[in-house]
């Protein structure tokens, strides 16, 4: 979500800055800025535009300095305005400058007592009263000031912040959003990302929950939420920078969806046999387990419910998926022999985050991620990970990161089918030729791309949507509505078929497309009864129909051949159907494919 990038350092450090916002761009953000201090001075520049126009002001005022920091920030409180944008002064001079990710939740209370003690507020903001908080504690010590304010925060928050009294000094704090470290030569770095910092310096430092930090030029100090120095470990990181060669393709989200094969590839590489330890070292303890619990939000919530398809039917255990943001905020029953099973991409996903940490409260100590970042918060939280290899997934909308999950999901059903003998080797042996071959299998049904693209133009005509799928294939109609409203803002829901007359019927006509994945399973006559329902109304279909299913294009009814059915991974190789119909019809429409409206990349406030 937000991004951080700050550094103190002996040279110009706003070439710096503006290359870590633009490498943050993908994860979407409605404005951004920088503060440098500059002369004994703080100046800072803001937009509500892209980072390539807060660039060009900065080249116009001629802003440099070798103490800074910046952001772009996705509105919370407050509209998008350059009022509300960061960094946030605070005195008169300007005295104090604050960048912040999270949600400060006594934000309200703080403001009331500032404004009592005389301070003026130009934002609507939670963040301008950190800054305002920072500066009344300030008795000439930046890091004392800092630490005195954390105690009065309630929320989450990732913190920069710097003092025009103290050019050669860079001030953080971590609680519940991320913040890292760069360890440089002669400079230091703050960023909510190392990706922020790829190619300045590959040695970072993760910060824990309760941290802060205060950098020079030549010296790192963290101390702990007991308020102890604490040295945590330096790490060397290869990120590669999100401005990636678009190759042949006309938006990031159509060349990820073609990286498909090779992200599947990547994460099943070198995986020949079912065996525990393929999601850590203590994964022999998964035989102690007698039920599943999955908490993740959005598309990682959909790639959940097909888990619980999967691990259902193969290790015949019980499988809860909840919406990890609701949770923990009601009254659950914990089973210790329960394997918590998170999934997030960016593995910094607040409302995950704190789910896990709920149910860890309560007892659940057997826990895994799933996730496409080794480094994150959530895989250092947890006792079991899996690390997909998708890569950098710059579109807001995921593709190669949720069928990379799906193949790591089908992974675990298999281990844990095992664990419990309930997967024999004949069995395990034809799932993982499956496996093997589902990049190759991948690639032929992104060969229907032209045929796709016709109906996207219909589509793009459209202002609502219906989705029906049935067993396995219902979270993939989920996922094929939520990718459609995402990036072409058109309204479409994902129902279970059968669901069809106990409600969405009374919206179908001829207006209305109802998309229907059919797969040659034991579930095709009763969807064939539900197709037929929909044609009965004068609905229009869009059938994605696997082969000998016997369904055939007529009046109102146009249908797509899928190359094979793929048996219980049959989903994965729908949801790319239903991916190319999302992105061609945003197209048509002419919408931002990569950087939808009102959306961000990692989530990281609640």
């Amino acid at each position: 979500m937000c991004g951080i990038v700050g550094a103190v350092s002996q040279r110009n450090i706003v070439p710096v800055l503006l290359a870590g916002l633009q490498r943050l761009e993908y994860r979407g953000y409605d404005s951004c800025g920088l503060a440098i201090g500059s002369g004994g001075d703080l100046v800072r520049a803001r937009s509500t535009q892209r980072v390539a126009e807060l660039a060009a002001q900065v080249e116009r005022d001629h802003l440099a300095g070798t103490l800074g920091i910046s952001h772009t920030r996705w509105a919370t409180h407050g509209v998008p305005a350059t009022r509300n944008a960061h960094p946030h002064f605070s005195g008169q001079p300007p005295r104090i400058a604050v960048v912040h990710n999270g949600i400060i939740e006594n934000y309200e209370i703080l403001r009331t007592e500032l404004m009592a003690e005389g301070y003026e507020f130009e934002s609507q903001t939670d963040t301008e009263a950190v800054a305002h908080l920072i500066d009344h504690l300030y008795q000439g010590d930046l890091f004392e000031a800092l630490q005195q304010a954390c105690q009065r925060l309630v929320g989450a928050y990732a913190l920069a912040v710097m003092c025009s009294e103290e050019p050669d000094r860079l001030v953080g704090a971590r609680n519940g959003s991320p913040l890292v470290i760069g360890v440089g030569d002669n400079e230091n770095f703050l960023a909510s990302d190392a990706l922020a910092i790829a190619g300045t310096t590959d040695q970072i430092i993760y910060l824990e929950d309760g941290d802060l930090v205060d950098l020079s030029t030549d010296t790192v100090l963290i101390v702990d939420k007991a308020g102890q120095d604490i040295d945590r470990a330096v790490h060397t990181v290869q990120a590669h920078a999100a401005a990636a060669d678009l190759g042949p393709y006309r938006h990031y989200m159509q060349k990820e969806i073609f990286e498909q094969p090779r992200a599947v590839g990547d994460t099943l590489q070198g995986i020949t046999a079912v065996v525990p330890e393929l999601f850590g070292a203590a994964a022999q303890h998964l035989n102690e387990v007698d039920q599943v619990l999955i908490l993740a939000c959005g598309t990682s919530f959909y790639a959940g419910l097909t888990a619980k398809y999967w691990i259902e039917a193969l290790a015949k255990m019980p499988v809860a998926v909840e919406i990890a943001s609701e949770y923990r905020y009601r009254e659950s029953v914990p089973n210790p022999r329960t394997l918590v099973v998170t999934i997030s991409q960016s593995g910094e996903t607040a409302d995950t985050l704190a789910a896990l940490k709920h149910a860890k409260s309560l007892g659940m100590e057997h826990t895994l991620t799933v996730c496409n970042v080794a480094t994150s918060a959530m895989v250092r939280e947890c006792e079991l990970a899996f690390i997909t290899r998708a890569g950098v997934e710059i579109g807001v909308a995921s593709t190669k990161g949720f069928t990379t999950q799906l193949a790591a999901l089908f992974l675990l059903a298999m281990v844990l089918a095992k664990s419990k003998a309930r997967l024999d080797q004949e069995q395990e042996h034809q799932l993982l030729r499956k496996l093997r071959r589902l990049p190759k299998a991948i690639a032929t049904v992104l060969a229907l791309e032209p045929q796709v693209m016709d109906w996207a133009d219909k589509f793009a005509r459209k202002e609502n949507a219906l989705f029906l799928g049935r067993g396995m294939h219902y979270p993939i109609a989920l996922e094929g509505a939520l990718k459609l409203k995402e990036i072409s803002y058109i309204h479409a829901e994902g129902y279970p078929a059968g669901e069809l007359k106990h409600g969405p019927l009374a919206l179908v006509t001829e207006a209305m497309p109802v998309v229907t994945i059919a797969p040659k399973d034991e579930l095709l006559e009763k969807l064939k009864s539900n197709i037929q329902e929909v044609h009965a109304r004068g609905g229009e279909l869009y059938v994605f129909a696997d082969a000998n299913t016997q369904i055939h294009a007529e009046d109102n009814i146009h249908v797509i051949r899928m190359p094979e059915h793929y048996g219980m991974l049959s989903p994965i190789l729908h949801t790319i159907t239903l991916q190319l119909l999302a992105y061609h019809t945003a197209v048509a429409r002419g919408t931002d494919v990569d950087k939808p409206r009102n959306l961000a990349k990692s989530v990281t406030v609640e």
